[in-house]
């Protein structure tokens, strides 16, 4: 029982960095109305408040790579609860616009690295059993930290400051909290802390067998490695590498933050004159996001990783194209119901299969040695598509419509559908040792 408690606090304390990335990606879409009341802020600088954090987040991902593979998983999700805390005393203290910005630029560098850096914690310290329901739990807790930053923002209007220093309680029960868990077994044995590693395993795994049955593995995985970027272009982890990052990169060029960003318009057009009605439906956005998430963390290590994308991407494409046939006739009628629930079931598509999907492989599928260099280049490449998608949605809608932009997020769905089903191995239930020698003996012919 007590390996079990141990076992538990240190998957919810990593998972509690997904609800501050959510919490601080999320908070500043209510912040910014009252902030411009504050300051003055021209178009040009409230896109630069919201790009803030992405930029950030490359930072964080560059810089979290190696203090990961150098220092630890666990060392480097203190960190970024430490630099959560900077950004966001800064936030709510921010005397000028220049330095709410570079406040936000703070905050990005938290969230690049603890969104690299705890799906491979959480993935290095689960069981093969409930590995996917476990990283997905970091899935789940994003979508827990936008919906309460969206509350937080309805019930604190108009005080911004405020909106943002409640980001602190969760950054420091991380902080507070981190330091008692256990290092990754797995990163103990890379540099040669094999008793350590056993006293890891033997806290959180449930006998005594499975801790040495799963230690025997981990030293003959080693035995074979290398590290560098010259590991992960070699030709059976090259596919690894080409999943990882092309799974961020649809991910985000499916249209997830731009239908987020459109759906109070679209809310609007459909019937809530006003903005509490449409903030209000927006708050139910963002409660779908969490239901459909739960859905996905029972259905995960169950059905499949490969299974769930597929039907997540299947009902994207759907939606999207409803979406877009309800902007290309107009709104008006029986049309304005439907982009409506066309909204809520893509979001619902896309947190049972993309949403999670994409942190859960991104974090197993690549061998030990090499994982955090590999997470860390996924990771780099969703937030550099989700700057892309965030800086060209306005001029998109701009030259192509509605009807264009949702056209496109469903052709780069087909795109994201045809390669998962051709490429995108199935991983439930195999252990990270066993999804390495997969890679090890990678061709056409061979299967999970």
């Amino acid at each position: 029982m007590q390996k079990k408690k141990h076992a538990q606090t240190s998957f919810l304390l990593a998972a509690l960095a997904g609800l501050l990335f959510g919490y601080d990606t999320g908070v500043i879409s209510g912040a910014l109305l009252f902030i411009k009341r504050e300051f003055v802020v021209s178009p040009l600088l409230e896109g630069v408040i919201v790009a803030a954090v992405l930029l950030g987040c490359l930072i964080g991902v560059s810089v979290g790579m190696p203090l990961a593979q150098r220092f630890g998983r666990r060392a480097t999700l203190f960190l970024s609860a430490v630099v959560f805390i900077v950004g966001t005393i800064a936030c709510t203290f921010a005397l000028d616009i220049a330095w709410l910005i570079a406040a936000r630029l703070i905050l990005g560098l938290a969230i690049g690295i603890s969104s690299m850096c705890a799906p491979v914690y959480l993935a290095e310290l689960a069981p093969a059993g409930v590995r996917g329901r476990l990283v997905t739990l970091f899935q789940l807790c994003i979508t827990l930290g936008i919906l309460t930053a969206y509350l937080v923002d309805l019930l604190l209007a108009p005080h911004w400051r405020g909106m943002f220093f409640v980001g602190v309680v969760p950054a420091m029960i991380l902080l507070i909290g981190i330091l008692p868990s256990p290092e990754s077994p797995r990163w103990l044995l890379s540099k040669g802390r094999e008793d350590k590693a056993w006293e890891v395993l033997l806290r959180v795994r449930s006998t005594k067998k499975e801790a040495k049955r799963e230690l025997v593995d981990i030293k003959e995985s080693l035995a074979h490695q290398q590290g560098g970027l010259g590991t992960l272009l070699k030709t059976h982890l090259r596919v690894a590498l080409a999943i990882g990052v092309l799974l961020a990169f649809f991910q985000q060029v499916t249209g997830i933050n731009a239908v987020i960003y459109f759906a109070p318009s679209i809310f609007k057009a459909a019937g809530f004159g006003s903005d509490l009605g449409a903030l209000l439906a927006t708050v139910g956005v963002g409660v779908i996001n969490v239901l459909a998430t739960i859905a996905a963390l029972y259905a995960i290590d169950r059905l499949g990783r490969r299974y769930l994308l597929l039907l997540g991407l299947s009902g994207m494409i759907v939606t999207l194209s409803a979406l877009a046939v309800g902007f290309w006739i107009g709104q008006g009628g029986f049309l304005a119901p439907l982009t409506v629930a066309s909204v809520l079931m893509y979001i619902m598509f896309f947190a049972i299969g993309l949403g999670p999907g994409f942190w859960l492989l991104a974090a197993e599928i690549f061998p030990l040695e090499v994982r955090s260099l590999g997470m860390g280049l996924a990771t780099l490449a969703n937030w550099g598509s989700n700057l892309v998608v965030s800086l060209t949605f306005p001029m998109l809608l701009h030259s192509l419509g509605g009807a264009g932009v949702f056209s496109l997020y469903a052709f780069f769905s087909v795109i994201a559908w045809v390669f998962i089903k051709g490429y995108v191995p199935e991983t439930k239930g195999k252990t990270l040792e066993e999804i390495e020698a997969y890679w090890l003996g990678f061709n056409r012919q061979t299967k999970l």
